[in-house]
């Protein structure tokens, strides 16, 4: 849950809609209107040239998704946390411009009332438990399926954080699914040769999944256990007296956004420390642990920064993890052949890979998978050696260290694997990748944004237990 402060307060809704009888009209409504709207839009079409046709198709698609966008925020719950996982699977599908106006839901919504949700907590914790606790009803964060509050526990002053699931969120996912799927064929924003039902069961999965604040719970305090002996992170303390089905409570943990000025005026060195122990935490989950948090929203991440001026005592935060994913022995192993396979220019290994974790097929004609494996070596260019041809001298400072910040790499990336998307041999990937993903470009997002000078070669191919000599 991003916890970063809006740019300009947002107005509370002071209702919401929870029944599934009431969310569905408003869902249904919306269907209508698009469908609507497409007959109009196909008819000036034939009106229309192909440029200006275009141009219109484009606008026409933005219109579409923004309407949907504003109508989800207002739902808020399953349904519109279902809006932005479709802006992650969308970018395989969905026009430009859906996924563009899609992804806007990630961070900008508004909170709801206190006198919503106020009696939800007490219903939860009980009145003799919440008379423990002073917290601000004002929210610190707000999110599709809740909002945290600070708060402070009377006995001994302890900082809390109190996370509250939106009343009615965990019952109405299957109904607000079914809907949504609706809606977006009636909206054609997606092709119709594209079957999304696997793509819709995984989004149920991951919702049903991400209000469990249980075992949300047990994921905080599991990775608080695997990192209790590296001084470099915190994992805040869940307070289980203060916690239910519906509230998770932890200890506040103080630090700052990576974009807060006193982050950007640290030295090179202490950035590039801050880089470099974010990307280790990211192999430890995946290749250590196989347990990876995959949502890389920034309000997840703070930084609390030291007196020690080297930033030898720098930390970072982590928080909510409620979307990690478990990922099995044998999709790791075929993944790491996937990264060894590119870091190494070894094609052959890239598209064994790839196969094994049905990213791709054995029979693809040649010229596919020689794009897949192209692309596969840019994701990581990072990881070539300082002597590497394919890496733009431009991306290495004078000790070979890459430089994060300048290499726009997300954005290259994105763009080849868009063209690919639009082919018929590459539409909507194995589920475990499209969450995968969305961590590993939030790692290259953070330490672009820390602009860090980093080598990585030489962690990652620890990691992947690759003893190489030009490291």
């Amino acid at each position: 849950m991003d916890a970063d402060p809006p740019s300009k307060p947002k107005a509370s809704l002071s209702s919401l809609k929870t029944s599934p009888f009431a969310r569905n009209i408003a869902l249904t409504k919306l269907g209508f209107g698009a469908g609507s709207k497409i007959v109009a839009h196909s008819l000036m079409n034939i009106f229309r040239g192909e440029v200006e046709k275009s141009d219109a198709n484009r606008e026409f698609y933005r219109k579409q998704a923004q309407v949907l966008a504003d109508e989800l925020g207002k739902l808020k719950g399953s349904v519109m946390k279902a809006g932005q996982m479709m802006s992650l699977f969308g970018q395989y599908f969905l026009p430009e411009e859906a996924t563009n106006v899609l992804a806007s839901l990630q961070d900008d919504t508004p909170p709801v009332d206190w006198k919503v949700v106020g009696p939800a907590l007490e219903q939860r914790l009980g009145r003799k438990r919440l008379a423990e606790l002073d917290i601000n009803e004002e929210p610190i964060a707000a999110a599709s399926l809740g909002q945290a509050h600070r708060a402070r526990r009377k006995s001994d002053g302890l900082e809390l954080v109190v996370k509250i699931q939106y009343p009615g969120v965990a019952d109405s996912i299957d109904s607000d699914i079914r809907t949504l799927s609706r809606i977006l064929a009636m909206s054609r924003l997606a092709p119709k040769e594209i079957d999304l039902e696997p793509t819709f069961s995984e989004v149920r999965e991951m919702l049903k999944r991400e209000v469990d604040y249980r075992a949300e719970a047990a994921f905080t305090e599991e990775f608080g256990r695997r990192l209790a002996d590296d001084p470099r992170f915190v994992v805040p303390q869940v307070l289980r007296d203060y916690s239910s089905d519906l509230v998770l409570t932890t200890t506040f943990e103080a630090g700052v956004s990576v974009r807060d000025e006193t982050v950007k005026k640290l030295s090179q060195a202490r950035r590039n420390r801050l880089g470099g122990a974010f990307f280790d935490v990211f192999l430890k989950e995946f290749f250590g642990w196989g347990l990876v948090q995959s949502d890389p929203n920034f309000g997840n991440y703070r930084f609390r920064l030291g007196s020690d001026k080297s930033g030898a005592d720098d930390q970072i935060v982590l928080l909510d993890f409620g979307a990690t994913r478990e990922f099995e022995r044998s999709f790791i192993d075929a993944y790491a052949d996937v990264v060894a396979g590119a870091s190494l220019h070894d094609r052959v290994r890239t598209l064994k890979g790839a196969v094994d974790i049905g990213m791709m097929q054995a029979n693809f004609p040649d010229q596919v998978q020689n794009a897949f494996a192209e692309m596969c070596e840019l994701i990581t260019e990072p990881f070539n050696t300082p002597d590497d041809p394919t890496t733009p001298p431009e991306l290495l400072t004078a000790n070979g260290d890459y430089r994060w910040g300048q290499s726009r790499l997300p954005m290259r990336v994105a763009n080849i694997a868009a063209r690919n998307a639009l082919s018929r041999y590459f539409r909507v990937p194995p589920r475990e990748i499209a969450f995968l993903h969305r961590r590993l470009a939030g790692v290259f997002i953070m330490l672009a944004t820390l602009d860090a000078e980093l080598k990585t070669r030489a962690p990652l191919f620890k990691a992947l237990g690759i003893d190489d000599e030009a490291i």
